[in-house]
């Protein structure tokens, strides 16, 4: 507790911290004020009955911060950059030139790499913009708008869309955490409400559901306990510093470790599995309204079979194993660890320096990593089993807020423990 009141003190007393956390604050209540301006022609009534019965929609609005649920002018979110940032990432699987200039050339490579994500992100957000505004147009969600309408509403989507972007990078920059994480992040948490407004009107119609929610409860209180042991946990592997003679001095022979998380990839495999997962969803339901049968026909079978539970689930499951491997080999490199402690004279006992390291490094990182992606896998579909137990949408959606959340919390923890311990020392 004393602890505690320290590091509350010193962030207090520390005006640069204050600012930091100030400037979050301010950033998320712009957020949450373009959020509430909706796009004109709007029906209110029939949208939140569109969006509490449809959970295609409902994950959409998660990753949107909840700007989707009102079609606001940052209906989009951050969704665009979250998906161009997926297309940047698998490029550096085929591309050499963009794996070199996210890898090897540091700072100034990785920011130019987040340049060209960004630049990507505002063709996507036009191509979104015009899709969703077509498919809300024909559930007569929005009025019928004219190609002027049609065209200045995209101008104000994708601006909306940019604007929140260029916001996330200032509170990633300015502020503490990650930005694009703490805006979804502030965009669930708006939406609590609402989730306990639904779960309220359930228990009303149906008092002998309570024991379902207060196991539901209880889960909840797991799941967060387990997502939180999963991102804490590391493998620790020991590491010694030769002994070297400088200035007529003896310097070196400490002994050290690597700390290797279980879950080096955090919450990003969930959110990649569900951007590339609502990705067909949203291609059929848009293909759904054609004008040709053909084609809707086939739009129609392959929403039949995406909804069905056991292929979500099962699907899902695959996605978040695979991206957890995918983003741990994109973030971590074994050469260039290998690379780094041998410069330094530093090596681990037993094992040679240079290709021998990278070589064990990278075992084990695939050995941990199996344990990380099985489990996360599990945690992520475990809300979708709960779904087909108590036929309530709501579990499926609110168990993946739940991961974002917690991993969100925990990381910005994290940063605000590190800023603080800085200036202890």
């Amino acid at each position: 507790m004393s602890n505690l009141r320290e590091k509350l003190t010193i962030i207090a007393k520390d005006s640069l911290l204050r600012k930091k956390i100030f400037f979050v604050i301010v950033g998320l209540v712009l957020f949450r004020l373009l959020a509430s301006i909706p796009v004109p022609g709007i029906d209110p009534m029939q949208l939140q009955a569109f969006f509490t019965e449809n959970q295609f929609f409902g994950l959409l609005n998660v990753f949107s911060g909840s700007g989707l649920s009102n079609v606001s002018i940052v209906m989009l979110g951050v969704g665009p950059y979250i998906t161009a940032s997926i297309i940047m990432q698998l490029l550096t699987m085929v591309v050499p030139k963009f794996k070199a200039m996210y890898q090897e050339e540091g700072e100034a490579g990785r920011i130019r790499f987040a340049q060209y994500s960004r630049r990507l992100s505002v063709p996507l957000a036009i191509v979104q913009a015009y899709g969703f505004l077509l498919l809300l147009t024909k559930q007569n969600l929005i009025t019928g708008l004219s190609p002027i309408e049609l065209a200045t509403n995209i101008f104000v989507i994708v601006a909306g869309s940019t604007l929140l972007m260029w916001l996330g990078e200032l509170i990633t920059e300015y502020g503490i955490g990650n930005g694009t994480s703490m805006i979804i992040f502030a965009g669930i948490i708006s939406s609590l409400p609402q989730y306990a407004g639904q779960f309220k009107l359930i228990l009303d119609t149906d008092p002998g559901k309570l024991p379902v929610f207060i196991g539901f409860l209880f889960l909840m209180l797991v799941v967060i306990w387990a997502v939180v042991l999963l991102t804490e946990a590391e493998r620790p592997v020991p590491v010694t510093y030769s002994k070297q003679v400088r200035g007529g001095s003896m310097l070196g022979g400490i002994q050290s470790y690597l700390p290797m998380r279980i879950n080096q990839a955090g919450v990003i495999p969930i959110i990649f599995a569900l951007s590339i997962l609502l990705f067909p969803q949203m291609i059929f339901n848009f293909l759904k309204i054609a004008e040709n049968e053909t084609v809707r026909m086939i739009a129609t079978k392959g929403l039949l079979l995406l909804n069905q539970p056991v292929v979500y689930a099962v699907t899902y499951f695959v996605l978040v194993f695979i991206f957890t491997y995918f983003y741990t080999a994109v973030t971590f490199d074994p050469k260039n660890i290998a690379e780094g402690l041998q410069k330094n004279g530093a090596f681990i006992p037993g094992v040679r320096p240079g290709d021998s390291t990278s070589v064990y490094l990278g075992n084990i990182v695939t050995r941990i990593t199996l344990v990380g992606a099985v489990f996360l896998s599990f945690i992520a579909v475990l809300p979708l089993v709960l779904q087909g137990v108590t036929g309530n949408t709501s579990f499926a959606i609110g168990g993946t807020a739940l991961l974002i959340v917690v991993s969100v919390v925990i990381d910005l923890l994290k940063k605000i423990e590190g800023q603080v311990s800085m200036r202890q020392y």
